[in-house]
């Protein structure tokens, strides 16, 4: 139960500025600043809002304490209702920015679930760009710099797996799904000419 309630403490807060991030975006305020103001305050720490929650235990563990007392967990389980439905609301907003173009090019950059690793379960990133890939939103490119295939679940799209400097060149999309420091290292002006959804505050 100590376990359990580590990783749900984690989904909750994360649920947290995940939801911070859909209110700001309706409000039209800069998510990444807010926050930033928010943490000056010595008692405040909210976590960095990203397109969901991914890895083996912060996005299964708190369904065993949902499962245990159903009529209790009511915030454990509107946090993991929160943090499962970020991908379908990036996975929206990717479709707004491609009908922008007649053949939109969409660079799906990140596919872990979290930066600088290989690991890809439970990612996220993954299912957005798996959804993205079979919605036919467009061409779909996959960056992922810390693997060399795409899990067997994907190994028919391997074709589509890309280098950072052949997507920043083809792609009128960008969609920045894991803040692996390869693309931290990017600058704005490499971006100027795309329609740019970072749902990882890389660009501020």
């Amino acid at each position: 139960m100590a376990k359990l309630t580590e990783n749900a403490f984690r989904d909750v807060n994360i649920a947290f500025a995940n939801e911070l991030s859909l209110i700001c975006d309706e409000l039209k305020i800069n998510v990444w600043e807010l926050i930033k103001l928010a943490n000056r305050h010595p008692r405040v720490n909210i976590l960095s809002p990203g397109p969901g929650v991914g890895g083996h235990c912060i996005a299964v563990d708190p369904w065993f304490i949902v499962d245990s007392a159903p009529a209790l967990a009511r915030m454990i389980r509107t946090a993991r209702e929160i943090n499962d439905g970020k991908p379908h609301y990036v996975i929206n907003k990717v479709k707004e920015a491609a009908d922008q173009f007649k053949r939109p090019v969409i660079a799906c950059l990140g596919l872990a679930f979290k930066a600088d690793i290989d690991d890809l379960r439970e990612s996220p990133a993954l299912d957005i760009a798996e959804h993205l890939i079979n919605d036919n939103v467009g061409e779909v490119l996959l960056v992922e710099p810390n693997i060399k295939e795409l899990p067997k679940r994907l190994s028919q799209h391997n074709d589509k797996l890309t280098t950072l400097p052949k997507a920043l060149e083809r792609a009128n999309v960008l969609v920045v799904l894991v803040d692996h420091r390869q693309f931290k290292a990017l600058h704005i002006n490499d971006v100027t000419t795309k329609v740019v959804i970072d749902t990882r505050g890389i660009f501020g």
